[in-house]
């Protein structure tokens, strides 16, 4: 009975044994199954489209300009730039003496009368017809002692008295001719102050002159204190 037991018990194991075994097919399809790879799910496409994404163009920085060069400034001609500088000294000087000129005429209206004046006028108008006449008269005799005179009869060189006597007098006659005609050139200057209202006015200091002296020489254009040489009244 035992032996029974035993017997049985033994087959039992052995139906369960088989049971639980895997079959060969199944062995082989799960060895195959881990050989093949495995094949991967295609991925779900989402159910929108995706729209591409538009970049946004990339802003460019501003390109900084290089600083402009500064060209050379060209250098005026020296010549033109002396005429420059000349000529702001001519405009600087002209109105200095405008100002002048003004503070001069003022000067004049105060301190001498019209009466005085229209008498200075008619006194410069005689003594310029006067050295014009001795001007003109001293000239001609100058000329004369040579125009007179016949070749070789004179000579005038050391050797010779008579002509140094003669060359004397003409020297003298050119030196009051020129005296008379700087007297008229004077005499012109005091008519123009007289036109300029500023007769009577010392060109050197600016202020009225006597008028004794106005009347003494009335072409007088400085103060005594002023006056270096020069013509005096004949």
């Amino acid at each position: 009975m035992a032996a029974k037991k035993t017997a049985s018990s033994t087959m039992a194991k052995k139906t369960a044994a088989k049971k639980s075994a895997p079959s060969k097919a199944s062995v082989a399809a799960t060895a195959a199954a881990k050989k093949a790879p495995a094949k991967k799910a295609p991925a779900k496409k989402s159910a929108e489209p995706k729209t591409a994404a538009k970049k946004a163009p990339a802003k460019k920085a501003p390109a900084k300009k290089a600083p402009a060069k500064k060209a050379p400034a060209k250098k005026a001609p020296a010549a033109r730039s002396a005429a420059v500088s000349e000529s702001s000294k001519v405009d600087e000087a002209r109105a200095i003496a405008a100002a002048r000129l003004k503070d001069h005429q003022k000067l004049a209206a105060k301190s001498f009368s019209k009466p005085f004046l229209k008498k200075q006028e008619a006194e410069l108008l005689r003594e310029r017809e006067k050295y014009t006449r001795s001007a003109v008269s001293y000239r001609e005799e100058a000329d004369s002692l040579v125009l007179d005179r016949e070749p070789g009869d004179v000579q005038f060189d050391e050797e010779s008295g008579e002509g140094d006597t003669l060359s004397v007098e003409r020297e003298r006659d050119l030196a009051l001719s020129a005296q008379a005609q700087q007297a008229v050139e004077e005499i012109d200057a005091a008519l123009q102050r007289l036109a300029d209202k500023v007769y009577g006015i010392c060109v050197e200091s600016g202020l009225p002159i006597p008028k004794e002296r106005l009347e003494a020489i009335p072409w007088a254009s400085q103060r005594v204190e002023y006056k270096v040489g020069g013509l005096g009244r004949r």
